[in-house]
């Protein structure tokens, strides 16, 4: 039951209250920030919850007075005011079990993007290049900060892989749902009897983490030094400032060669070596607690096609909730909310079923 849930919740908060004043958890800085931040991320929970018992005091309380009132106005009124109070349960019940569903402990990282052309050979490269300047816009228009890590252009300008960060308040939660295969339908620009190509872009969405929440030994690193080729492959550099990081143990490689410093492109490298090994440590982890279940809107797997644009219609297909408008020039010119705004009212339609079926 709902009721006996939200109990549960305000035991909890007030033990973390309690934690938060013990002088073995102040000391310990990591365990006080884990529970600092779960105490904080709890808040509106909690207050809501203090609003919905105090809904339910004044039902009782007017239900209590029905039962003893004998003036017939009297009783009129006080049943328009259950009527009311019921009313607002109903609301605040529904925003409650939103509150109380799980929230992905990424939700409120910073991301790494990447974007590589799949099949289709230069016509990926150049959707690649569309798929960039879309995420981009979308990213500067709701306030997150931009920043170029490694890109790997082409002679007609576009992308064979571009890899970019975005920081800002919830940028994993906002950009979760974009990692998968994007499919484009058009007639390409070097086509010269016009027909329709179906080319492909994989897109990569992975939260940043910080060096407390993953350490990578230096002794499972090997680490090359190299000259920064162009989109020709010629090399652009006299001195070789281009890092290649293999991580041993998992036989990840990251590559950097965008700054013309060794330093900057090793920085850069570990960074996006971190958030590929966590990537996989928390898929493996989610496979083992829920190897039966997959999310309706989509596992996030790079290998699932999520998405079609198709130019000639002007149409823009996503095959995870089977939505699909036509409105393709808007959506590359970075409105991406038509898109994002149904895939997470979904996730919370498919999580809210879940949560029915537990209460």
């Amino acid at each position: 039951m709902l009721k006996e849930a939200l109990e549960l919740k305000l035991k909890e908060y007030k033990e973390l209250e309690k934690m938060l004043s013990d002088n073995q958890i102040i000391s310990n800085n990591k365990k006080y920030k884990e529970i600092s931040k779960k105490y904080s991320e709890m808040g509106s929970l909690v207050q809501k919850t203090n609003d919905y018992f105090k809904i339910l005091d004044q039902l009782m309380e007017n239900q209590e007075l029905l039962k003893s009132e004998k003036d017939q106005e009297i009783r009129e009124m006080i049943n328009e005011e259950i009527k009311n109070i019921n009313a607002r349960l109903i609301t605040i019940e529904e925003e409650l079990k939103i509150l109380l569903l799980p929230k992905d402990q990424d939700d409120e990282k910073n991301i790494i993007f990447e974007i590589r052309a799949g099949t289709g050979g230069e016509e990926a490269a150049l959707f690649s290049a569309d798929l960039y300047r879309m995420y981009k816009r979308y990213a500067e228009s709701k306030g997150f900060v931009f920043e170029l890590i490694d890109f790997h252009p082409t002679e007609l300008g576009g992308y064979k892989e571009i890899i970019f960060a975005l920081k800002g308040k919830d940028a994993y939660k906002t950009f979760k749902f974009e990692s998968g295969v994007h499919r484009v339908q058009r007639i390409p620009e070097t086509e010269a009897n016009g027909r329709i190509h179906t080319s492909a872009v994989t897109v990569a969405v992975l939260p940043e983490v910080e060096d407390v929440e993953l350490e990578i030994n230096e002794k499972d690193l090997r680490i090359d030094i190299f000259h920064s080729s162009g989109a020709g492959g010629q090399n652009v550099n006299k001195v070789a400032t281009a890092v290649r990081i293999t991580h041993l143990p998992t036989n990840l490689v990251v590559v950097c060669q965008d700054e013309r410093s060794q330093h900057k492109n090793r920085e850069k490298a570990m960074r996006i070596l971190k958030a590929r090994l966590y990537e996989k440590i928390m898929k493996e982890q989610q496979e083992k607690i829920a190897s039966d279940r997959k999310n309706l809107v989509g596992s996030g797997d790079r290998s699932e096609r999520i998405r079609t644009y198709n130019f000639p219609e002007r149409r823009v297909t996503d095959h995870r909730i089977n939505l699909t408008v036509y409105r393709l020039e808007e959506i590359l010119d970075g409105n991406l909310d038509i898109l994002i705004e149904p895939l997470k009212e979904e996730d919370i339609k498919l999580k809210l079923r879940e949560f029915y079926e537990r209460v």
